[in-house]
């Protein structure tokens, strides 16, 4: 069995860098790897890429392939590394390749 699998968010789904919102989907991906909380992605162009700034940080995993880390712009500054996104995705991830995600930690990932 797969280690990861990849299958359509319910619903709508938004992303809020301190308390703005940079996008939203009905478009998105949920991500369940081993037993990791899952993480939804989100279509490039259902975020606002004016808040996106490229991070030097690599994105490196065994299941998902690699990538790369953005800084996300907020109303109280830029929060650093807090999305991401997979530039060289592995076979199984392939489905990912054209979508972001975000560090669930750093901003707020919510289905309304």
């Amino acid at each position: 069995m797969s280690a990861i699998r990849i299958y359509p968010a319910a619903g709508k789904w938004v992303v809020r860098a301190n308390g703005a919102v940079i996008g939203e989907s009905t478009r998105a991906l949920e991500l369940l790897q081993r037993d990791y909380p899952f993480v939804i992605y989100f279509p490039r162009e259902d975020i606002a890429s004016a808040v996106l700034d490229p991070s030097d940080r690599a994105l490196i995993c065994d299941d998902r392939g690699r990538g790369m880390h953005f800084h996300v712009s907020s109303p109280e500054g830029m929060i650093l590394n807090a999305g991401f996104a997979l530039t060289d995705p592995s076979p199984e991830a392939e489905a990912l390749k054209d979508y972001l995600a975000f560090d669930a930690g750093k901003v707020t990932v919510e289905r309304v």
